[in-house]
Order: C-alpha cells, then structure tokens, then sequence
C-alpha cells in the first residue's frame, strides 16, 4: 500500500531536552469480516522522553487523493516510553468510509515525565477457542511497592510482512493489583479474516502509576534519573520481535 508523510508536532511540556523522533510504522488499511473499514499501525518513541497525549489524525482520500473527511484515533498505549511502540486503530463503518481509497497521517503528542518499571506480564500463550477465534492468555503481575490501578493490557499482532494486523484492549478482573498480586488476563481478537494474516505479537501492561517498559540505553538512562517522575511499566514480548521495517516518515 502506498505511503504517505507524516508531520510530527512536537509540543514540549516539562522536559526541556529531546532529540530523535516519534513517528508511525507498520500502517496498512483493511476491510474487516464486520464489513467495517479499519486503519492500524503503531506509535514508534525514538525520543529521550515519553510520550503521552498521544492522538493520530488520520485523513481520508479518494481514488483522486483528494481528502474527504479527517478522523481521529487514540494509541492503545497511554504513555510510550523511550524506545517504545504504542498501536492505534480507526474504524469506519461502510458509510463513513465510502469513496475512501487511501489515507494520509499525521501524529500529535506531549512529552511528559517517565515512569518505572514493576508490572510485569510473566506468562502468555497464543491460541484459537472453539468458534477458531484468536486469542491470548496470560498472567500479570505487580512487582511494585504500591497498589497499580486501572490495569490494561494491549496487544499488538502483525502479519507476515510486518504490519499490524490487528489490535486488541483489555482489563484483567479485577483491574488492580497490589503489591506481589498477579491477575490472568484474556485478550480476544474475533476477526477470523485478520486471524489467519496474524504471524506474531507484542504485548504491553501498564496501569494508571506504571507504563510500559521502555529499553533504556546508558544515555536515556542518566537523562531519566534527572526527572522528578516515579513510574513503570512493562513488556513482554512473545514472538519474534520484528525489525528492520520500512516507513516512509517526515517528523518535524
């Protein structure tokens, strides 16, 4: 599928230093078996700082590439830590998406104070239920000193060339852990014609203190250490990570 540029805004909060980029990859668009048109992809953080606020504006164009309407679409992933991915998705139903043949993006975000790492997904397993629906189950923990709140879990599937494919939500019962407590969580992707593009996936926990795990170089580090944030979060990645991807980005 054709790429499109994408224009980042960058609107600087409390931390005064970033450098890299934040941008968006492994897009695609696809009609779905619920005959709804679905746009996905992910949030990449290169940045030395998260981000949150996150929002991906995503215009709708016609055969000509003429816009038709703009839409908007949140990531998944309330806080991407440096280094960290954050899937998104937009659904439209027939009507609205009608005349749409491609799209264009643009991606809006805050910087904000990090946070730190405690829960911990310890176990997943990828497998289909008796109606041949996807789905992964697992275990979370908090390894944390205080209660985490509002606990989700997000996946993140991709097909064989890499893209998202599709992505899913979910809150364990209940959505809290205290200190040492862990909680199993089932996350559902119904979408039998997606189901059979899914090669691998990605998983992120976080909760209202902690987000998800960011893989710190030294440097990031020490610039982290400096903030007045005390957070975290966690990652736990059961399939093969997918590298080397192509996306054509213009972040500002």
């Amino acid at each position: 599928m054709e790429k499109f540029f994408i224009v980042v805004f960058l609107f600087v909060g409390l931390i005064p230093a970033a450098f890299g980029e934040a941008f968006i990859e492994n897009d695609q668009q696809f009609i779905g078996d619920d005959k709804s048109l679905h746009v996905v992809g992910e949030i990449t953080n290169n940045l030395k700082v998260p981000l949150s606020q996150i929002s991906v504006l995503i215009t709708l164009l016609d055969e000509d590439k003429n816009p038709i309407a703009i839409r908007e679409a949140d990531s998944l992933v309330n806080t991407i830590m440096p280094g960290m991915k954050g899937p998104f998705e937009l659904i439209l139903t027939r009507n609205d998406a009608k005349n749409t043949e491609s799209y264009s993006i643009e991606l809006d975000y805050e910087l904000s104070p990090p946070k730190n790492q405690v829960i911990d997904i310890t176990e997943s397993k990828l497998s289909t239920d008796n109606y041949n629906n996807l789905m992964i189950t697992g275990t979370v923990m908090n390894k944390g000193d205080i209660t985490a709140n509002t606990v989700a879990i997000i996946a993140t599937l991709y097909d064989i060339e890499g893209k998202v494919a599709a992505v899913s939500k979910v809150h364990p019962e209940p959505d809290y852990l205290g200190v040492n407590d862990n909680a199993f969580f089932l996350v559902t992707i119904p979408d039998k014609i997606q189901n059979n593009q899914i090669k691998e996936y990605t998983l992120v926990a976080e909760s209202e203190e902690y987000a998800a795990v960011p893989e710190f170089p030294i440097g990031t580090l020490v610039v982290l250490v400096l903030t007045l944030s005390v957070y975290v979060g966690i990652t736990r990645y059961s399939g093969r990570i997918i590298t080397n991807l192509i996306s054509v980005t213009n972040p500002k």
